[in-house]
């Protein structure tokens, strides 16, 4: 049996029957793989729930496909090995005026687990998710076929591998365009809010000139002050100047996981209401202090203990956002289980580029909760009662704990997708999905 993994929530683990790292020009999966022992592709194990875990299989670790292949720095173009980092991406370009169009909250994940989740950022509104930038990628079988994807040429295979779950057959390579940028610097706004209604009237009327916006809501307030937060926008700097970056070595690190989680109701509220209250504010920002503001601290995701936490993450339609955001907080407060980070959103109208990408026109809300076993659970399947109602979708790459129906629900392309499925390869995620069949 291979070492014990997780995912960045250490919840839930899984133990595979053998691991092998993925790396060379001449990679095969024929000899690792097959659909009587399947295998699942795991990149930097930054998403946070399953749909990179396999137990009792066989793990396929991506990361070492490492290289890059070519920059065009004229044009802005850059085709790259699956397992590069954002990171390592964004020390090659930004010196050079270049960055991504779109990114997650997080540097650390692989352009492979970029693509196969369709991650989007802060600025959706603007630029739709990562995989409306993807010029063309590789795509290895099982059977040891290649295929070359893009817009022009098996566009279909393309649109199934982006947000594909990692689950189309293993992305050795990605070309992505890039945007230009004149600075490392983010002209950034903070204002509060006091309820849902205000935050949406703080969307209209700053999303149409502001590249990012993120909200931040407080999941334990409660009565007149439930669904308060604090609004952020910010533009890059048209100008040529610089900031300092972040030192390298994170400002915080946290070395080993507590016995039980220092996230707990006393600590979430006391920060909360410091936190709302903190000053208004306008000013400039290196953009990895706006745009990866938990890169800065080592091994967060250890203050959980050693359960570790799960996330919840959906999106909901703008018609029934108000009413179906206000019945999420209302649960989540009567659970006793407020989120330490809950981050909102409003998608744009960018129609969704893979068949089971998770961002489409709406209202994104992201949480976290300590894992407390089946109140857990509970909880998080209220919450996917009412984005049902909603007739809203869960995001894949945080769920680990929704039932098949509900994952079904939010992949309507779902028997479109099947066909293009590589039967060696599955996932704890997708294992659940099928449980439902």
């Amino acid at each position: 049996m291979a070492a014990r993994f997780e995912s960045w929530g250490r919840f839930p683990h899984a133990q595979p029957v053998s691991a092998h790292s993925l790396r060379g020009q001449d990679v095969s999966l024929q000899d690792l793989a097959s659909p009587e022992d399947p295998a699942v592709i795991h990149g930097n194990g930054r998403s946070y729930g399953d749909v990179a875990l396999l137990d009792r299989g066989i793990v396929l670790h991506s990361r070492g496909l490492d290289r890059f292949i070519e920059f065009d720095a004229e044009a802005g173009v850059l085709r790259a090995e699956a397992g590069v980092l954002i990171s390592e991406v964004l020390e090659l370009i930004v010196p050079r005026g270049w960055f991504l169009p779109v990114t997650p909250g997080t540097r650390f994940i692989t352009l492979g687990g970029a693509v196969a989740n369709d991650v989007h950022g802060k600025n959706h509104h603007h630029a739709g998710s990562f995989g409306h930038h993807v010029r063309a990628l590789e795509l290895l079988r099982s059977d040891g076929s290649r295929r070359y994807c893009s817009p022009e040429q098996n566009a279909d295979w393309l649109s199934a591998t982006i947000g594909g779950l990692g689950l189309t057959g293993l992305i050795t390579w990605v070309e992505i365009a890039l945007k230009p940028v004149a600075s490392n610097v983010l002209k950034t706004k903070t204002r509060r809010f006091g309820s849902i209604r205000e935050f949406f009237a703080l969307t209209r009327d700053n999303d149409g000139h502001a590249e990012y916006s993120v909200a931040w809501v407080d999941c334990v307030a409660r009565g007149r002050a439930l669904g308060r937060g604090r609004y952020s926008t910010a533009n890059f700097c048209d100008k040529a100047q610089s900031l300092p970056p972040p030192k390298k070595k994170a400002w915080m690190h946290v070395p080993f996981s507590p016995p039980i989680s220092v996230i707990n109701p006393t600590v979430v509220r006391a920060f909360n209401s410091t936190y709302y209250r903190l000053p208004e504010v306008d000013g400039l920002q290196h953009y990895q202090k706006f745009l990866y503001p938990l890169d800065g601290i080592t091994g967060w995701n250890r203050l959980y203990g050693r359960k570790g936490f799960v996330q919840h993450q959906c999106v909901l339609p703008l018609n029934v956002a108000e009413e179906a955001l206000t019945e999420l907080l209302n649960r989540i407060v009567r659970s006793g289980q407020g989120s330490f980070l809950a981050v909102l959103k409003q998608f744009g109208e960018h129609k969704p580029v893979g068949m089971l990408s998770f961002p489409r026109h709406g209202a994104t809300l992201a949480l976290d909760f300590p894992y407390k076993g089946e109140r857990t659970v509970n909880l998080l399947r209220s919450l996917d009662e009412v984005v049902a109602q909603a007739n809203g979708a869960i995001y894949a790459a945080k769920d680990a704990c929704s039932e098949s129906m509900m994952l079904r629900r939010s992949f309507p392309r779902l028997d479109e997708y099947l066909a293009f499925r590589d039967p060696a390869l599955t996932s704890g995620l997708w294992q659940r999905l099928e449980d439902g069949e």
